[in-house]
């Protein structure tokens, strides 16, 4: 097992970085180190659990779940069409350009105002290059701000009417989502297709309500979560000067390692859930068939024996990368390339405007079931 100093920002309680699978009494089977949790993350026999998926399958049978909710072939071949979307040539070819116009934009705002919530101009940013990828290019103005309440944490501790009001809540925004965003966008790829995802889902013969389910996720994955990260990334630069002039002065390689370390010490999921199909055995260990696992991502990212000395520290240039913050296996991120790209477009040029400084740190909220932060309330000023 592993002993750490953490230099992380987000605390999401104690985990031990090396820890053989253990078995809880709450009936679930963890696993903090960092080769058996690649190991298992790419066992074919398990199948996704969290992440909402629950809801999800009650409506499985009546219509097509989203790429997320998936697994085994179906999953695969899904993955395989729609791989071209995401590949380095394509964020190359088709989105740096508006990555960079948007990261000026952006830039812009913050110096038209003199101080601004890194949150909101992140999300700004990260929901229009989505969008893009996605094909939600119809949409009238406020797409980020309905997002953002749709994805709001909700509180753990709602009960009865409050409970009632939180779900009323969720399913008017995503309602407004729906109307406002996602059927514009179908109708105008039914009239004429364009190369994007609802494009291929149409050709594939999804009904809106199944693009739906598909945008929402894409929405989690590629909008909410890029907007943590860079919050969190800007948030290790603004405290450390070192590591700020290094990441200034950098070229794109050695400001990618930066930002792959900060991710590897900050995964923004720090568990991913799977449930067993069959018996799997990893290392010495049996798992049963049917039993709910939670690869701790967070601990195992500090795990000694994969990065070294000093796992808690930001050291760029760890052979591990990024660790298993994109995750592993059939369910690996596939918008990682575009997450780094668009992180290091915007705080490049966020990190050469004169006189940046942050002037309040960010609140921080965690989602119990997955251990996400949600990063509100980081002012910058130029």
């Amino acid at each position: 097992m592993t002993t750490v100093n953490n230099s992380r920002k987000v605390h999401r309680g104690a985990g031990t970085p090396g820890c053989p699978v253990a078995h809880g009494d709450d009936g679930v089977w963890r696993i903090q180190d960092y080769a058996t949790a690649r190991l298992f993350l790419r066992h074919t026999d398990t199948r996704q659990a969290g992440l909402g998926i629950e809801n999800a399958l009650r409506h499985q049978g009546r219509m097509r779940l989203p790429m997320l909710y998936r697994d085994g072939p179906e999953h695969r071949e899904q993955r395989r069409q729609t791989a071209r979307y995401f590949t380095p040539k394509r964020v190359e070819s088709a989105y740096q350009d508006l990555m960079h116009r948007l990261a000026d934009k952006q830039c812009e705002v913050l110096r038209r105002r003199g101080a601004a919530d890194l949150s909101a101009l992140s999300f700004q940013l990260a929901v229009a290059v989505a969008a893009e990828v996605v094909g939600l290019t119809e949409s009238p103005p406020g797409m980020p701000h309905r997002l953002d309440r749709f994805f709001r944490i909700p509180d753990p501790d709602a009960r009865g009417l409050a409970a009632a009001r939180q779900k009323a809540f969720n399913n008017y925004v995503l309602l407004s989502f729906l109307w406002r965003d996602v059927r514009p966008a179908v109708a105008a790829r039914r009239r004429q297709r364009r190369d994007d995802l609802i494009s291929h889902l149409i050709d594939e013969g999804c009904t809106t309500a199944e693009i739906l389910g598909e945008c929402v996720t894409f929405a989690a994955a590629g909008m909410v979560t890029t907007r943590e990260f860079i919050t969190v990334a800007a948030w290790h630069l603004l405290t450390d000067e070192t590591l700020r002039e290094r990441y200034a002065a950098g070229a794109p390689p050695e400001r990618v390692a930066i930002l792959h370390e900060i991710l590897r010490l900050e995964p923004v999921v720090g568990d991913l859930l799977r449930h067993t199909t069959a018996d799997v055995e990893v290392g010495d260990v049996t798992i049963p068939s049917g039993a709910r696992v939670d690869v701790a991502v967070a601990a195992a990212n500090l795990d000694r024996s994969e990065t070294g000395d000093q796992p808690g520290a930001v050291c760029p240039g760890r052979p591990v990368g990024p660790g298993l913050s994109f995750g592993d296996g059939a369910h690996r991120c596939p918008g990682a390339h575009i997450a780094i790209q668009e992180t290091d477009i915007f705080l490049s040029k966020l990190f050469a405007m004169p006189g940046l400084r942050m002037i309040q740190e960010p609140r921080v909220t965690i989602r119990p079931d997955i251990a996400s932060y949600e990063l509100k309330g980081m002012i910058l000023a130029v």
